[in-house]
């Protein structure tokens, strides 16, 4: 079915073709008899000086391409300018040999005429549809159809038992030499240039590229099918047809070498075998990979090499996913002579040929993907690592060769770290890799993977100083000349060792407290500050501390928090950590390497990270029941402390953005051992149980105001931006706690808490009273420190919890400890919140005329305004008698003493104006 709709559509397109070329073949016979005319008759058609070389053009040609070549040639329109031909550029006299580059045979080097060749510029024209089917398409469908034609003819005589095998594979081997040979043919007699712009369509580089493809598919059946040939002839044979293509891919183009590599790939999925030799294929597969690394390396055809490393590797991983019975020893070969045509082949330095400083080789990601695939596989997966895992870890070890032997090659390195690390980490694609802590080991969907035991131990330990060694010596070589280079090698030197250090920790050591395992991280604490120092001396100008260096000591920060995990219980960790802090900050004062003060961050995130893992420090269990004194005192305390020492050092040394981070750490820190120390005092030694009381919270908003006023003090002495905006961000969370906590969620009058016993020092006076001084003396404090809108809301907030104050305390005095809303209102209660209101309405336009601050007159004029709507609508029907009458003459009298007082104060401004 697939032949026929093949020859189906050919033979559609050629009708088409031939038909629609009928029209333009008379219309060019036409043109050219005008222009033989116009010859015969004697007109000057060129410039004189451009005939000896047109003469010579034209005597190499055979006669259609002279008269092809004096159709293009028209005299130039009046007052035109003829445009000077440019010289060859370097490309074009490289490629210039023959084919599809240039317009006729190289000229030898020499010295450039002494004038100019003249030339009528013609534009180009856009080909159309027409073009394309006769020119091009026609060409491609014709190629593909030799080349399967072959190809489906062997297959046919193989099925309908025609012939005997040996005919069938000399009908095919005949085939292939014959379209070879035409090819050549057609190139030798003067097809030298294709048709103007379908240099994509040459003719013999198509028919070379079907024949190659038929003899290799040719040999490899003679000996992977049939067997007529040994593996020495049908290597010699695949071997020949190699050199036989790259020689004709050197002469007819890129695009032969393509066509070739295509059908080398091709050609063992269709000329199929019931019982295949994996040695004949990844032998074969051999030898069109180093034929491929040939061309590509002689013309610098990058895509070409990427697909045959492509081809290469898709057909190892099909045979390793598929076949079965696989041969561990073709796996291993078929890898290694993919690292060595990337290394000696493709990536071979011509003679005198310098090692480029910089740049990055993309052709290498594919071997570097699929060796490194195979290496996970022969690591994790029991068909081939049921005797040992050495197989995988010699070519992750390979890879790390080859990448140190080829700099440009930088994608191996990162298939190595990238393979090793998704080992020992147990997460293997595509399949589905678990981590049984309590055993002790890995399994594979669900099965105990071969690499569970004390050999991936010492693998370990190889491939880690394999990493090591390699990556900061490369880092040393690399650091002066290409950073990027360097820092990828110091990276993968910091990264593998640590991971595979944490995957041995959790698999064979003790989770709880392990000095072995500590000793180790200790050991590369010294081996990566060492080496990362070293690194920097080779920097130009050295000392710089640039990201080699940065990953390096970056990795001996790490190893020190893997040391303190695996040596200590959680509290000396948590303090630890935070202490650790100060290190790097003192070790700026000797290197002003930027990543130090970065450390010193990192340490804040990390105990962080471990507070928030477990609050208690110690765990809930082991946490002691003794107020203030017990671990949350240095557990949090510790790191507050250590990070204040280390910013107040940065802040001497580097002044950078570390130095801010670590001020907002030490004031976080100091506000979180507080609210902490209260919550474990008022809950009894338990800080994980229960929402937060009203006193409670009354703590934990008068701490956030506390730590505003201590941020802007600090501030005023030391300026910084960290203090600014924390102080800033103090406030308004404050603000937020006393609106949502205080004014709905957890005021008395909704939730009927218990106030107290006590008359005055009660829950009222600690969640409203202190709050409202504590906010209305920051604000005061913050006045001409801080943005206006900060100190107005501190100063509003301040007297709405005044005014909460007053009103719940009336309330306490009539109803008693709980005061809850449904409990009703009497008339005199009723009454005595009018007076109240109106009493603290005065007392704020006092203080705001005092102060100078309109935020409290406005806020006096809003209570006042709430105070006459109270009477007017509510007194008036709920109060009786004399009460209602008092409510009536109290509101009247204060408002016309307000009146009374605004006018005297407008008379003395006008006065002083």
């Amino acid at each position: 079915m697939f032949e026929s709709l093949i020859g189906l559509v050919a033979i559609i397109a050629l009708f088409v073709i031939i038909s629609r070329q009928q029209s333009r073949i008379g219309l060019i016979e036409r043109e050219l008899g005008a222009l033989r005319s116009l010859v015969l008759s004697g007109v000057h058609v060129g410039p004189p000086q451009a005939k000896p070389v047109e003469q010579a053009a034209n005597d190499s040609m055979p006669a259609d391409a002279a008269i092809a070549a004096v159709t293009d040639i028209a005299p130039p329109p009046a007052g035109e300018v003829a445009a000077e031909e440019k010289p060859p550029t370097e490309v074009e006299a490289t490629e210039a040999a023959s084919g599809p580059w240039a317009a006729g045979e190289a000229a030898p080097a020499g010295p450039a005429p002494a004038q100019p060749v003249a030339a009528t510029a013609k534009p180009a024209q856009k080909p159309d549809i027409e073009t394309a089917l006769g020119t091009r398409w026609a060409v491609w469908v014709g190629g593909i159809a030799l080349a399967l034609g072959g190809l489906f003819l062997i297959r046919y005589t193989i099925e309908a038992g025609t012939f005997g095998p040996g005919v069938r594979l000399s009908m095919a081997a005949m085939l292939g030499l014959v379209l070879v040979a035409v090819g050549e043919f057609i190139r030798r007699t003067g097809f030298k240039v294709p048709v103007q712009g379908v240099a994509g369509a040459y003719i013999p580089a198509i028919l070379t590229a079907a024949g190659a493809f038929i003899l290799f598919g040719t040999v490899y059946a003679a000996h992977g099918v049939y067997g007529f040939i040994g593996p020495a002839l049908a290597f010699t044979l695949l071997g020949a047809i190699g050199v036989a293509t790259i020689a004709a891919a050197l002469v007819h183009g890129k695009a032969l070498a393509g066509v070739g590599l295509l059908g080398a790939v091709v050609t063992p999925m269709l000329v199929a075998s019931q019982a295949p030799n994996p040695w004949a294929l990844f032998g074969y597969l051999a030898i069109v990979l180093a034929a491929t690394g040939v061309i590509a390396r002689l013309r610098d055809w990058k895509l070409l090499m990427a697909a045959a490393f492509v081809g290469t590797g898709l057909w190892t991983i099909l045979y390793m996913t598929d076949a079965p019975g696989t041969n561990l020893t073709v796996v291993l070969f078929i890898n290694a002579v993919t690292l060595a045509v990337l290394a000696l082949v493709w990536l071979g330095r011509r003679g005198g040929e310098a090692e480029p400083a910089r740049g990055f080789d993309w052709p290498s990601v594919a071997p570097g993907f699929f060796v490194g695939l195979s290496a996970m596989a022969l690591f994790v997966d029991p068909a081939y690592a049921a005797g040992d895992a050495l197989p995988g870890a010699a070519l992750i070890a390979a890879l790390v060769a080859v990448a140190l032997y080829r700099p440009l090659a930088l994608a191996l390195l990162h298939a190595a770290g990238l393979a090793t690390v998704l080992v020992y980490l147990g997460i293997i694609p595509p399949t589905s890799v678990v981590s049984d802590f309590s055993g002790g080991a890995l399994g594979v969907d669900g099965l105990p993977a071969a690499v569970a035991d004390t050999l991936i131990l010492r693998i370990g330990i190889v491939l880690g100083l394999v990493f090591i060694a390699a990556g900061f010596w490369a880092a040393r070589k690399f650091a002066a000349s290409a950073h990027i280079r360097a820092a990828s090698w110091a990276a993968w030197g910091v990264v593998a060792p640590l991971v595979i250090l944490l995957a041995l920790w959790f698999t064979f050591g003790n989770l709880d407290r392990d000095l072995v395992y500590a000793a180790v991280a200790a050991l590369l604490v010294v081996v990566f500050a060492t080496g990362g120092e070293w690194i920097a001396r080779g920097e130009q100008p050295p000392l710089q501390g640039g990201a080699a260096v940065s990953f390096a000591l970056g990795g001996a920060a790490v190893a020190a928090l893997l040391m303190l995990y695996m040596a200590f219980g959680s509290g000396w960790t948590t303090m630890l950590l935070g202490a650790a802090a100060i290190v790097p900050a003192l070790a700026t004062r000797w290197r002003a390497y930027p990543v130090l003060g970065w450390i010193s961050v990192a340490a804040v995130i990390a105990v962080l990270g471990r507070i928030a893992f477990d609050p208690t420090i110690v765990g809930a269990e082991f946490l002691s029941r003794t107020p203030v004194f017990n671990w949350l005192l240095p557990g949090y305390g510790v790191p507050a402390l250590a990070f204040g020492f280390a910013a107040w050092q940065l802040a001497r040394t580097t002044n950078g953005r570390p130095r801010l981070a670590m001020e907002a750490g030490a004031a976080l820190f100091a506000v979180l051992t507080v609210a902490i120390l209260v919550r474990h005092a008022m809950h009894g030694g338990v800080i994980d149980m229960g929402a937060a009381t009203l006193a409670e919270q009354a703590i934990y908003t008068l701490i956030a105001i506390g730590a505003g006023a201590i941020l802007v003090a600090v501030d005023m002495r030391s300026p910084s931006l960290v203090l600014r905006y924390g102080s800033l961000a103090a406030g308004v969370v404050s603000v937020a706690f006393i609106v949502i906590q205080h004014f709905v969620a957890l005021n008395p009058l909704f939730t009927d808490e218990s106030t107290g016993r006590i008359p005055v020092f009660n829950l009222l006076f600690l969640a409203y009273l202190l709050p409202a001084l504590a906010a209305g003396g920051l604000a005061l404090y913050a006045r001409d420190k801080r943005p206006k809108w900060y100190a107005a809301m501190l100063a509003l907030v301040a007297a709405l919890l005044a005014f909460v104050y007053a009103t719940l305390s009336v309330r306490r005095l009539f109803k008693g400890e709980f005061i809850g809303l449904w409990s009703g209102l009497g008339q005199l209660e009723t009454y005595t919140y009018s007076a109240l209101w109106l009493i603290i309405g005065v007392a704020l336009l006092t203080a705001g005329v005092w102060l100078k601050s309109q935020v409290l007159r406005v806020a006096s004029a809003a209570l006042i305004s709430v105070a006459v709507l109270k009477v007017f609508l509510f007194d008036m029907s709920e109060l009786e008698g004399v009460l209602r009458a008092l409510s009536f003459i109290g509101l009247g009298a204060v408002l016309i003493g307000i009146g009374l007082f605004y006018q005297r104060l407008l008379t003395r401004a006008a006065r002083g104006t």
